[in-house]
């Protein structure tokens, strides 16, 4: 005869096995990024097109001015729409939340294509679309689905090239009144119906960019409901969304720079944001930076040139974000010197990275950390608890450029 103790053990043991196939467990979607500089009509202006991405994203989205794409240098993520999906080159934006396609392949309607019957339009300061809304099945990685995710059907598109649209993976609320009938409404963006859809468990997109020396190269990764540990080295570090306004309004954090041991930016609300180029401070930390450096405005780039005597006398560049500090080497402060007359630059010359936001500190919109600092660091975006995250990689103290 069986004792208590050993019937409740059995009973235990059976309950463990019936359940195990249907223990709930993180999934993780990544999707690889490739950066592309578009040359294709000889040198870019891409200071210019940054800076008109920067003052619209300051300008504010309640404003009705979303931000511009900087679409000469794009991250793109191949997405799939429709069943069978149609693949399309979409540019990875944490600065919009708008998913749409149409500019490049045309939209490919399937038995899983229904038409909202509303319009939705984005202007992105250079660029804009406006078209109709869907609802589609998209198909993200290897074979994970999201049903009914709105996409907006592009009729009209200006301002890009070689790509197709844009996965926005910003705030949810950048999408209100950009559905023309519903000027208050919202739009589920691709990570909230991941979320509701129990793809994933948890609202969190992580980032992964190399650094490159080539015009076209796939060396990023996108990552859905977690992040992946095979990317960064040590521990994530987060720090809270930042409150201020208006960098509140997108991936915001607060941040404190120093050049060596020279303060250059006190703590301040900024952004970080995969669509913005260089890396902007407030007019009064840029002045500091330029006087440290010893950089001189190029006429051709129009960013800080510095000899090869300067670059060698070059300090660290500290951001120091919540209870950590990282770190841009001098290499990690400049542009890549291959890439130099891609934009208009000379061949030998060295160009830094940082430039002017146009605003001395104080107007809650102080800094962008971009793309040349996050292809150092590895990003996370976490909507569930309100917060940003950081983590070194391979690629942090690397001498690429």
């Amino acid at each position: 005869m069986f004792s208590v103790a050993s019937l409740l053990t059995i009973i235990l043991l059976a309950l463990s096995i019936a359940a195990s196939p249907f223990e709930i467990r993180d999934s993780l979607i990544t999707l690889p990024i490739s950066r592309r500089l578009n040359v294709s009509d000889g040198p870019i202006q891409l200071l210019q097109h940054d800076q008109a991405r920067v003052a619209a994203l300051k300008a504010g989205h309640h404003l009705g001015s979303p931000p511009v794409t900087n679409v000469v240098v794009s991250y793109i993520a191949k997405v799939g729409v429709g069943s069978p999906p149609t693949t399309y080159n979409l540019i990875v934006d944490t600065g919009s939340s708008n998913t749409w396609v149409g500019a490049g392949t045309a939209y490919v309607k399937t038995s899983t294509s229904v038409n909202t019957g509303q319009p939705v339009a984005v202007g992105y300061g250079s660029g804009s679309f406006s078209g109709t809304e869907y609802t589609d099945t998209v198909t993200l990685g290897s074979g994970l689905t999201i049903t009914k995710q709105s996409i907006g059907v592009a009729s009209t598109a200006s301002g890009f090239t070689g790509v197709d649209g844009i996965l926005g993976i910003g705030p949810v609320d950048l999408t209100e009144g950009t559905l023309t009938n519903s000027p208050t409404a919202t739009i589920p963006t691709v990570t909230d119906n991941l979320d509701s859809q129990g793809t994933i468990s948890q609202k969190v997109v992580s980032v992964f960019f190399g650094p490159t020396t080539s015009q076209t190269i796939t060396n990023g990764e996108l990552t859905f409901g977690g992040t992946d540990a095979a990317k960064y080295t040590g521990d994530i570090g987060y720090t809270p969304s930042t409150t201020t306004s208006p960098a509140s309004t997108y991936w915001g954090i607060d941040q404190s720079i120093t050049y060596g041991s020279t303060t250059i930016l006190s703590s301040t609300a900024g952004i970080v944001d995969t669509g913005t180029t260089f890396l902007y401070i407030a007019t009064d930390a840029y002045t500091k930076y330029k006087s440290e450096t010893g950089g001189t405005v190029d006429g051709a780039t129009g960013l800080l040139s510095v000899s090869s005597a300067k670059y060698s006398a070059l300090k660290n560049l500290n951001f120091h974000i919540g209870s950590n500090t990282y770190t841009l080497t001098p290499n990690a402060q400049i542009w890549p010197r291959s890439l130099n007359t891609n934009i208009g630059g000379s061949s030998k010359a060295i160009y830094l990275i940082v430039y002017d936001i146009g605003t001395d500190t104080g107007a809650g919109f102080d800094f962008v950390n971009g793309y040349t600092f996050l292809e150092r660091f590895y990003s996370v975006f976490d909507t569930t608890n309100s917060r940003v995250g950081f983590a070194t990689t391979s690629y942090t103290d690397a001498t690429t450029n």
